[in-house]
């Protein structure tokens, strides 16, 4: 359980030292681990079992749970997420001594949750569950991460839509900028463990994505992104005429089948080519739009749309 790992690792952090170093316990002054005992603690999931570490000298009082307790107020959540969200290890340190009266240094604090890198690494190499998926959204979002400086690097996400309806992120991998490379990686990554079968891949139309599709999924159907679409044509639109732009493609994609698109597809390029011909001509030449037609109407929407891999980027933005 992390809850105990991290217990483990609060007293590895008092007593400097790591479990099976070999000491000399000959000097009574020198601390070492001095056996575990057990408590039961009530949370808002049901009971957990913790296995709380002794030292010799009884100078390790863990912050997360003061004695005697028996209930928490989520403080378990606190001690899962909490580095995951993004919070500096300066801000945990200064919060668990306001919340505990127990303080640990920033240093002490960065020692701690580097020992989560683990949970990293299991969930990069984990085998899937499933090995069939509806569609899987492919996106990249930046954020600044530092290496010696701080620098914006592409974060490459993989997000999947089982049967049942169920969403789950499969896997992300960072680099220095998206690339098809890095693609080609994270997808032969989710073939290896165990994904064999999806039916639609949504993305944008990146050079060298689509030819890393095919080289792990080549069964599979791809769908361009819609909205980024709609950004590329309106990046030069006049002001003036953009709100009837807008209301024009939106209108191709809410067609009723695919030859009632494509007809609004030739009516809009000519009603429109002689004002934005280069833009006109980028978004007519432009493949795989329209895939989203051979499925059900039900669920268009969602294969077109790009709400929920955006919702999920804004969220890790926001962590971070």
């Amino acid at each position: 359980m992390a809850t105990n790992q991290f217990l483990q690792n609060e007293l590895t952090a008092v007593l400097g030292y790591e479990p099976h170093t070999r000491i000399d316990r000959s000097k009574g002054d020198v601390n070492y681990r001095n056996g575990t005992y057990t408590r039961t603690i009530d949370t808002e999931y049901g009971e957990i079992n913790l296995t709380i570490p002794r030292d010799r000298l009884n100078k390790f009082q863990n912050a997360l749970f003061p004695p005697y307790v028996r209930r928490t107020d989520g403080l378990e959540e606190m001690v899962i997420k909490m580095y995951s969200k993004g919070v500096t290890t300066r801000e945990i340190a200064d919060m668990v001594e306001r919340m505990y009266s127990h303080y640990y240094s920033p240093t002490t604090v960065s020692n701690i949750t580097k020992r989560t890198e683990h949970l990293v690494e299991e969930f990069h190499e984990r085998r899937f569950k499933y090995s069939q998926y509806v569609c899987v959204f492919l996106d990249a979002t930046y954020i600044p991460l530092r290496r010696g400086t701080v620098e914006r690097e592409a974060v490459n996400v993989a997000i999947g839509i089982r049967s049942d309806g169920g969403k789950e992120v499969l896997d992300y991998s960072i680099a220095p900028t998206e690339n098809g490379a890095a693609w080609s990686e994270l997808l032969q990554g989710l073939r290896a463990r165990g994904i064999k079968d999806i039916q639609l891949f949504i993305a944008d139309g990146l050079v060298g994505l689509q030819s890393a599709i095919e080289a792990n999924y080549p069964q599979v159907k791809f769908q361009r992104y819609w909205v980024h679409a709609e950004h590329n044509l309106l990046e030069y639109v006049r002001k003036n005429d953009r709100r009837e732009i807008i209301t024009d493609f939106k209108a191709i994609r809410q067609a009723e089948n695919l030859q009632a698109a494509k007809e609004r597809l030739a009516a809009f390029s000519a009603k429109w080519e002689s004002s934005y011909k280069r833009r006109i001509k980028n978004l007519v030449q432009m493949e795989k739009l329209f895939t989203f037609f051979i499925f059900p109407t039900a669920i268009r929407q969602t294969i077109y749309s790009t709400n929920l891999i955006e919702s999920f980027n804004k969220s890790l933005k926001k962590m971070v």
